[in-house]
C-alpha cells in the first residue's frame, strides 16, 4: 500500500512538473505556441521573403501598385476576419479550435502554389488565403497567451512567443536560400518543405496545446457580439490603448519600403536585399525577451513609445544626405530593437486592459484597428512615392510619425499601469 502511494505521489508531481510554468516564469503553454508559431513563420518565409524585390524590380510594379499589394497582403485579409474570428472565439470559447483552423489554413496555402503554378494573379491570391489564415489565427493565439499567463509578467510572456515567432523569420529565408542553392529552380520542393514545415506548427498547437480555462469569476458576465466587441471601445483603458497602436501603425512606413528605401539610398546590390529582413529579424529575435522583460519592469507604456521615438530617429538617419553602406546593418539592427520594444508590448498592454470573457474580441479589435492602419499606410505611402518622390514620402511620413508620437504619449501619460488582473 506504502509503495503504490509512493507511486501515485511521483506521478502526480511529475504531473505537476509537467503544468508548471518553465523558466523565465513563462507557462509551457505559451512555449507550445511560440514553437507553433516558429514552424509557420519558417514555411511563410520561405515564399514571401524576396516578394518586394520581385514585385518592384522583376515585375516592375510602380510603387503604387506595389503599396495596394502590399497594403492587401500586411493587414486587410487581417483586419476583415480578425474581428469575426475573435468574437467567434469568445462565444463558443474555442480559442484553440478557431487557431488551429488559422494555422491549417496558412499551411494548406502552400499546396495552392503547387497546384495553381505560376500565374501572378493566382499566386496573389494564394498569398492573399496565406494572410486570411493569419487574420483568423492572431487573436485567439494572442487571448491564449494572456490567459496562460501572470499578470505581471503578460510582457515577458509575449515577447517569449514573439521571439520564437521571429526565429521564423530569420529561419525562413536561410532555409529557402538552402535549398535553392543546392537544387537551383526547385521551387516545387521548396513550397513542398514549406507545406510540410506548416504542418508541423499546426500539429504542434493541435495536438499538445489544451485549451484555456475561465475561471468562475472569469465566466462572461455578457454574451460575446460584435456590439459587445465595438462597445470595448467605449472603455477608457482600452481605448486609450486602441488609438494610440493605431495612428501610430497609419504613421509608420511598411518594412518592404524601409528596405527597398535603405537599398535604394546605398545603392546596395539587389543580390543583398533579403538579408535586410534577416538582420531586422535576428536582431528582433535577440532583443525580444530582455525588451519584454524591461516593460514589465519598467513600464510597458515606457517602452512602447520608447520604441516608436527610436523608429522617428532611424526614419530621420535614412534621409540625412550621404548615407552609406557602411550604415546599413546598424540601421537593420535599430529597426529589429524598435520592433522588440513595441511587438509584443502592445498586445500585453491591451490585454491587461481587458476582462477574460472578451479578451479575444477586444485584441481582435486591436489586430483590425492596427492592420487597417497599416494598409492606409502602405497605399498612401506608394501613392506619395509615386507623385512626389521616395524622399519626400519618408520626409511626409517621419513628419505624421512625430505628431502620432505626441498624440499616443499624451493619450497613455494618464493612463495607470496595473499588473492586477481584469476580472
Amino acid at each position: 500500500m506504502y509503495q503504490l502511494d509512493w507511486v501515485a505521489k511521483a506521478r502526480s508531481q511529475k504531473l505537476q512538473a509537467l503544468r508548471a510554468p518553465v523558466r523565465l516564469g513563462v507557462d509551457s503553454t505559451v512555449w507550445k505556441l511560440g514553437f507553433t508559431s516558429l514552424f509557420t513563420d519558417i514555411s511563410s518565409e520561405m515564399v514571401s521573403s524576396i516578394l518586394p524585390l520581385y514585385f518592384i524590380y522583376h515585375l516592375r510594379f510602380s510603387p503604387l501598385e506595389f503599396g495596394i499589394l502590399d497594403g492587401i497582403y500586411q493587414g486587410a485579409a487581417i483586419a476583415l476576419l480578425s474581428l469575426a474570428a475573435g468574437v467567434f472565439a469568445d462565444r463558443r470559447s474555442r480559442q484553440k479550435g478557431v487557431a488551429v483552423a488559422g494555422y491549417a489554413f496558412s499551411a494548406v496555402s502552400k499546396i495552392g502554389l503547387l497546384v495553381l503554378g505560376s500565374s501572378w494573379a493566382l499566386l496573389a491570391s494564394v498569398l492573399m488565403l496565406d494572410r486570411i489564415g493569419k487574420g483568423i489565427r492572431t487573436a485567439p493565439r494572442d487571448a491564449m497567451i494572456s490567459l496562460n499567463s501572470r499578470p505581471d509578467n503578460l510582457a515577458t510572456s509575449f515577447a517569449l512567443h514573439r521571439g520564437l515567432d521571429t526565429g521564423g523569420a530569420v529561419l525562413g529565408p536561410l532555409v529557402a536560400f538552402l535549398i535553392l542553392k543546392q537544387l537551383p529552380g526547385a521551387f516545387d520542393v521548396l513550397l513542398m518543405t514549406s507545406f510540410c514545415l506548416g504542418i508541423v506548427g499546426v500539429g504542434i498547437i493541435g495536438l499538445l496545446v489544451s485549451r484555456p480555462t475561465i475561471t468562475a469569476v472569469e465566466q462572461p458576465s455578457r454574451a460575446p457580439s460584435f456590439r459587445v466587441a465595438l462597445a470595448l471601445c467605449k472603455e477608457a483603458r482600452f481605448r486609450v490603448v486602441l488609438v494610440a497602436g493605431a495612428i501610430l501603425a497609419a504613421t509608420t512606413v511598411s518594412d518592404s519600403f524601409v528596405y527597398l528605401l535603405l537599398q535604394k539610398n546605398t545603392g546596395s546590390p539587389a543580390s543583398i536585399f533579403p538579408l535586410f529582413a534577416f538582420v531586422t529579424a535576428t536582431v528582433y529575435l535577440v532583443c525580444s525577451l530582455p525588451a519584454g522583460r524591461l516593460a514589465d519592469r519598467w513600464g510597458r507604456k515606457r517602452v512602447f513609445l520608447a520604441g516608436y521615438l527610436l523608429l522617428a530617429i532611424i526614419y530621420s538617419v535614412l534621409l540625412m544626405p550621404g548615407f552609406g553602406r557602411e550604415f546599413q546593418f546598424a540601421m537593420l539592427g535599430l529597426f529589429g530593437v524598435y520592433y522588440a520594444a513595441t511587438d509584443g508590448v502592445l498586445a500585453a498592454m491591451a490585454s491587461a486592459a481587458l476582462q477574460a470573457d472578451v479578451r479575444t474580441s477586444g485584441l481582435a479589435v486591436l489586430n483590425t484597428a492596427v492592420n487597417s492602419g497599416k494598409v492606409i499606410s502602405s497605399v498612401l505611402f506608394g501613392m506619395l512615392w509615386t507623385s512626389a518622390g521616395m524622399k519626400t514620402s519618408a520626409s511626409i511620413f517621419l513628419a505624421g510619425l512625430a505628431v502620432a508620437l505626441v498624440l499616443a504619449f499624451t493619450l497613455l501619460a494618464d493612463r495607470k499601469e496595473t499588473h492586477e488582473p481584469v476580472r
